[in-house]
This record gives structure tokens, C-alpha cells and sequence, in this order.
């Protein structure tokens, strides 16, 4: 058996803020659980769960060896989109055969969107 990345723990001192971030701009559904402070964010097709948990006082916000990747099949498009609602993204990059633009998410985590998956 494979095993395959079923979620991605985000801690934040901004859940609500994080949440709102997910669900406006990429389409994700908030799930709370009773007595949970774990607010877990599930996608609206394929994809992976968020989980957001809270983070400690002392804990750094924002990570620079990981981002979040959301394929997309019209990169400028959805970005024009993003834009009109207020996440605006980065110039479009090109490389090999695919556009990509970066933005930062509400605790400042790098979140891309990328043709580059979209077609296969």
C-alpha cells in the first residue's frame, strides 16, 4: 500500500482569517467539530485537507521552505478573479511550458497557482 498526503497541518494565530482565506479564494468547505480547536478545510473535489492549529505564542508565522500549490488551469485568469476579490497575486512567471504567480496567505504562508499539473 501507497501511502499518499491526505492533509496539511497549518499552524496560525489567525484561524479565522486562515479559514475565510481557503474558502473565498480556493473553494474550500470549514468543518468545526465540538471541543476541536482544529478547524479542518476540506476541498471541493481532489485535493488536500487544511487543517488549521492554533500556534503556539512563540511560534514564527509564515513558512519559507513550504508552499501550497493549487492547479489551476488558467493561471491569469484566475488571478484577474482573485484580484477582483481581493487576493492579488504576484507577476505571472513562465517556465517550461506553464505560468505560475505567488501570493501570501492571511499568517504569511507562500501560496502558489500553477498551470503547471493541470493538463495531465
Amino acid at each position: 500500500m501507497t501511502p499518499t498526503l491526505g492533509s496539511l497541518i497549518l499552524y496560525t494565530r489567525k484561524i479565522d482569517a486562515m479559514a475565510a482565506f481557503y474558502v473565498d479564494h480556493f473553494g474550500y468547505s470549514r468543518h468545526d467539530l465540538p471541543d476541536d480547536r482544529i478547524v479542518e478545510l476540506r476541498p471541493k473535489d481532489k485535493g488536500t485537507i487544511l487543517l488549521l492549529h492554533p500556534a503556539a505564542k512563540g511560534a514564527r508565522q509564515g513558512q519559507a521552505a513550504v508552499k501550497l500549490v493549487f492547479t489551476v488551469a488558467d493561471v491569469p485568469a484566475f488571478c484577474d478573479a482573485s484580484a477582483a476579490k481581493g487576493l492579488v497575486f504576484g507577476s505571472l512567471h513562465h517556465a517550461d511550458g506553464y505560468v505560475f504567480a505567488n501570493a501570501k496567505d492571511p499568517s504569511g504562508n507562500s501560496v502558489s497557482v500553477s498551470g503547471r499539473l493541470a493538463n495531465g
